[in-house]
């Protein structure tokens, strides 16, 4: 039996993916995000978003692999074959890229230039393939960006500071949720709206039939 082990720590990440019948078991990466994207830019100059959270999607995702010998995953049993997801998400907003808030300020600053305006929520995908090539593993490693164009309600600025002390907006990429407080401040998005809650379902079904895997094969349900 073959089971999705998801690099993220991310409560969302995994609600989704419950939600969509896989269950997956949950080993967070090690990798130092800012070391990996300082490494990438000294090689090949500035990147792109889509091509950043990419990089760290495959960083992820291949660090837990590496490791799986000596991770204690719970609810791995002895006779499954995992393949490994690591996701990475952030916004693009007016020529920059966002990822989490510093702190209240920082988010308090960001709704403010937000509000009325639209930004573009860019989420990396990477697979390792950790599959047995005798059951059908292909030892692949692969991965692709889904990109979302998000639509944000001209909030005031009594709705802004109220979502910002609830803290929410400080634990996620681009600082805000659309499955969570800040759904109501979505006016509209354009693309996959699973992507902005972190994991792009039909994007992670294509990359699962390159290695040739389906969604219902994970099946947990």
């Amino acid at each position: 039996m073959t089971r999705l082990l998801l690099a993220s720590a991310s409560p969302a990440r995994r609600a989704t993916l419950d939600a969509a019948g896989l269950a997956p078991l949950v080993a967070v990466s090690s990798v130092d995000e800012d070391a990996v994207l300082s490494a990438a830019r000294e090689r090949f100059g500035d990147l792109e978003p889509e091509d950043a959270v990419l990089l760290l999607a495959q960083a992820k995702a291949e660090d837990v692999a590496r490791r799986l010998d000596d991770l204690d995953v719970a609810g791995w049993e002895d006779d499954e074959d995992v393949v490994v997801l690591g996701c990475d998400s952030m916004l693009e907003f007016d020529g920059q890229v966002l990822g989490k808030p510093a702190d209240a300020d920082d988010a308090l600053a960001r709704w403010r230039a937000m509000r009325g305006r639209t930004a573009v929520l860019h989420t990396g995908h990477w697979l390792v393939d950790e599959r047995d090539p005798s059951d059908g593993g292909t030892r692949a490693t692969l991965g692709a960006t889904a990109s979302t164009t998000v639509h944000f309600a001209d909030l005031s600025d009594e709705e802004v500071a109220a979502y910002v002390a609830t803290r929410e907006p400080l634990a996620v990429a681009g600082a805000f949720t659309v499955d969570g407080l800040g759904g109501p401040f979505v006016e509209r998005i354009e693309g996959d709206h699973h992507n902005v809650v972190g994991v792009s379902l039909p994007l992670l079904r294509h990359l699962l039939s390159d290695i040739d895997l389906t969604v219902p094969a994970l099946w947990r349900r």
